[in-house]
């Protein structure tokens, strides 16, 4: 059946676009195999590439016909596995980096509709070129595509004012798990004309459908922005500081990052190049401001409100940027985080979501049970407090090895952590998804009923499983 299956999808894709593990070095399938974390190496079937949404539907009739599942993949930029194969090899893996037409800029409309194969960065500068802005950003912009962004429901750097991805989208087109198109890519902003079938897909990591287009909000560029690291001696000083910024600033304020001490020192260590602005710090904040009304009434409107901090004792120090340089370089910083843990070796993260106001008692109480279980392990505390989102991760003692660390303990570790998010009111997954590494956890914290209600969804809409097995649900 293998061969008849590579065969059909040679005719209608080309052999160049059909690669088939056998008759290729391992160098060409391995960024289509392995995850960005080197935690799970897949084998597939064949990788598949089709650059159109209605090859896209002919691929998911064939696979239909001959009960092949299919693992969509953007990037393969995520963090929780959902976008490799497994090991058995009877797998399609579906690429769709090939889809990469920008298909409307509406300005009048403020809309931008692209196929999803379209990375970030492109994305962003299709709309910037425009003089509007997408304002979707995180680390991995550079190669992750807003297909994968959806189908996560990415957060990034900017939520705290437009929101996740769900709520940058207009509208989608899907192809279903029967190979049929549908097209949902309106740029309306109200339509009340029953279920939201685009929310159904975004975030179902590919286990519903699978989209290929996207119709995305845009905004007019901010005029000005100010953006400034400010040095902050607890998280609950941190907490108090986001109060203020948000009550002098308003929606003005469109960043809101916060870096423990152990993440600038990694960064240190991997990048010592990278400017530290203010040394050392238990706490450090990247505040970004965005304003309509000019340079002038930002920085004022900025200034006062860091000068308030320090006369509160919020902070006992602040840098602001005073160029694009300089604010590109204090971003530069807090994006190197995720790598200089890479660099370090193998960690346990957590991509947890917290109300703001229980970060701080979430924090104390879950480093203290690491402290005392744990001797001598790292805490990597870094993220987005601002719409309550923490990447709480784990790096080993310093000399034990990292990836006997993560073997031996990380089902302790994610039981501890993942009980004291829950008796906080969290969620286990705030940004990244649940891919195969949550799936499990998933299952026992999820209630039941919306346990069922999420298995009747993907019975319905999938009635083979086929699409990305064996995730999520």
């Amino acid at each position: 059946m293998t061969r008849l299956v590579i065969d059909a999808l040679r005719q209608l894709l080309g052999d160049a676009h059909v690669l088939v593990p056998d008759a290729l070095p391992d160098a060409e399938l391995t960024p289509y195999l392995l995850d960005w974390r080197k935690r799970y190496q897949g084998r597939a079937m064949a990788v598949v590439r089709p650059d159109t949404p209605e090859q896209v539907a002919a691929v998911v009739k064939l696979a239909r016909e001959h009960r092949v599942s299919l693992v969509p993949q953007g990037g393969n930029t995520g963090l929780v596995g959902g976008g490799v194969p497994d090991g058995s090899g009877t797998q399609l893996l579906l690429s769709l980096k090939r889809m990469q037409k920008v298909r409307q800029l509406d300005a009048a409309n403020l809309t931008l509709t692209v196929e999803a194969g379209c990375v970030l960065q492109q994305v962003q500068e299709t709309a910037r070129q425009a003089g509007l802005l997408f304002p979707l950003s995180l680390a991995a912009e550079g190669s992750c595509t807003i297909g994968g962004n959806l189908s996560t429901n990415a957060g990034g750097t900017q939520v705290l004012r437009y929101g996740n991805a769900r709520e940058l989208c207009l509208g989608l087109e899907v192809v279903t798990a029967d190979g049929e198109i549908w097209d949902g890519l309106s740029g309306l902003r109200k339509d009340n004309t029953g279920y939201d079938l685009r929310d159904l897909f975004i975030g179902a990591e590919g286990t519903l459908g699978i989209i290929t287009a996207a119709t995305l909000k845009l905004f007019p560029q901010p005029r000005a922005r100010m953006t400034a690291l400010a040095a902050c001696g607890s998280l609950d000083a941190a907490v108090r500081l986001l109060g203020l910024a948000q009550s002098r600033c308003g929606s003005a304020l469109t960043g809101f990052e916060v870096m423990n001490a152990q993440s600038l020192a990694l960064v240190a260590r991997h990048f010592p190049q990278l400017t530290q602005p203010l040394g050392p710090r238990p706490w450090t904040v990247l505040l970004e401001l965005s304003d309509n009304e000019g340079e002038a009434h930002a920085r004022e409107q900025f200034e006062g409100m860091l000068s308030q901090a320090l006369e509160d004792q919020l902070i006992d120090d602040a840098a602001v940027a005073e160029s694009l340089a300089q604010s590109q370089a204090m971003w530069h910083l807090r994006e190197s985080i995720p790598l200089a843990q890479s660099e370090e070796g193998l960690n346990i993260k957590h991509d947890i979501a917290l109300p703001v106001s229980r970060i701080p008692s979430f924090v104390a109480t879950c480093d203290a049970l690491l402290a005392q279980h744990f001797p001598g392990s790292r805490l990597v505390n870094f993220g987005h407090l601002g719409d309550g989102n923490l990447h709480y991760n784990l790096q080993s003692p310093e000399g034990v090895s990292p990836g006997e660390f993560l073997k031996t303990h990380e089902h302790a570790v994610n039981a501890l952590v993942y009980d004291q998010v829950m008796a906080h009111g969290g969620s286990i997954s705030a940004e990244h998804g649940i891919g195969q590494l949550k799936r499990e956890e998933l299952a026992q914290r999820k209630s039941p009923v919306a346990l069922a209600l999420m298995r009747q969804i993907k019975q319905a809409l999938d009635p083979m499983g086929l699409l990305n097995p064996n995730r999520v649900v």
